[in-house]
């Protein structure tokens, strides 16, 4: 029987044949691979939102594809959903519809998805051979920005108290402190920005991995390096407002009882209607000294 990888390889080829012969031109692929907490969603909502100033620039960045689980998330979230799960039928599936919505003069597409780096260290090594192909059939980038260990860490925290409950996941929905997540390595490990760097450097080479530090303004970024026009026309007001510790030992109690997804998504535009209440009777910092120096011991920063 036929390996995946192979099938999936020929399958995109003739897809792809078309455009080449035409053009004469491999198209450059950008995955924006987050991380967490550093402007993603800000900037997901800027390039859906001028798709059609991308496309008179040849750039796709593709509209959604309608099994993700929120559809209306400007994000590509089955990207990282399908190679953690190896539906890699899906996988075909998803880039089949983005080649349907290269246009001639298309040369860039972009797909962004913070879990992508979420769920690098979950991709089991047939996924990773699905990325090695996607290199020999785009020019694949990837572009991936860091913060400073000690606030990225604990962003993802609040991030992971705040997912709905995954039994297959050790952190996300769950009622435990900074110190007791810390311990679990699934969520120690995202803090090897290194490791990530030099595993996509060997998958897509040396030159093709760009990396930035996250320093506010994401969109301005990314306009810049895609040689639009600066300033941007319409800044992007920050998504995602941070839950102080008041807000998130309500989170934790919530996190007690076994509330379904669905649920959980209902209750949270409550949690963060009483973060802007109770900002005065918490503060904005949940690592302790000890975490704190665990953190700094662990970490695996990038120079920048």
């Amino acid at each position: 029987m036929e390996k995946p990888t192979i099938r999936f390889a020929k399958e995109l080829v003739e897809l792809l044949k078309p455009f080449e012969q035409q053009n004469g031109q491999t198209l450059k692929l950008i995955i924006h691979a987050g991380t967490p907490k550093t402007g993603t969603t800000s900037l997901q909502t800027y390039l859906d939102k001028k798709q059609r100033k991308l496309r008179r620039k040849g750039i796709l960045y593709p509209h959604n594809i309608k099994n993700i689980d929120n559809p209306t998330a400007p994000k590509h979230q089955w990207f990282e959903k399908n190679l953690v799960t190896t539906h890699l039928e899906n996988f075909l599936e998803n880039f089949k519809n983005i080649i349907s919505q290269v246009k001639d003069d298309t040369h860039t597409i972009i797909l962004s998805s913070e879990g992508i780096y979420n769920y690098w260290w979950d991709f089991p090594d047939e996924s990773k051979a699905i990325l090695s192909t996607l290199n020999e059939l785009f020019k694949v980038e990837i572009w991936v920005w860091f913060r400073e260990p000690l606030a990225f860490i604990e962003s993802f925290y609040k991030q992971c108290l705040r997912n709905p409950r995954v039994e297959n996941n050790p952190c996300y929905g769950r009622d435990l402190s900074f110190a007791d997540m810390l311990a679990i390595e699934w969520f120690s490990q995202h803090l090897d920005y290194q490791g990530f760097v030099t595993e996509c450097q060997a998958l897509f080479g040396e030159n093709n991995v760009s990396v930035f530090k996250y320093e506010g303004d994401v969109v301005q970024e990314v306009i810049q390096k895609l040689g639009l026009a600066t300033p941007h026309d319409n800044p992007t007001p920050r998504q995602n407002q941070s839950l102080n510790s008041a807000s998130i030992a309500l989170l934790r109690t919530i996190n007690q009882f076994d509330v379904t997804a669905k649920d959980k998504a209902l209750l949270m535009p409550h949690l963060k209607a009483m973060n802007k209440t109770l900002e005065g009777y918490g503060n904005n910092t949940l690592i302790d000294k000890e975490s704190r120096k665990r953190v700094l011991s662990i970490s695996n920063p990038i120079k920048l």
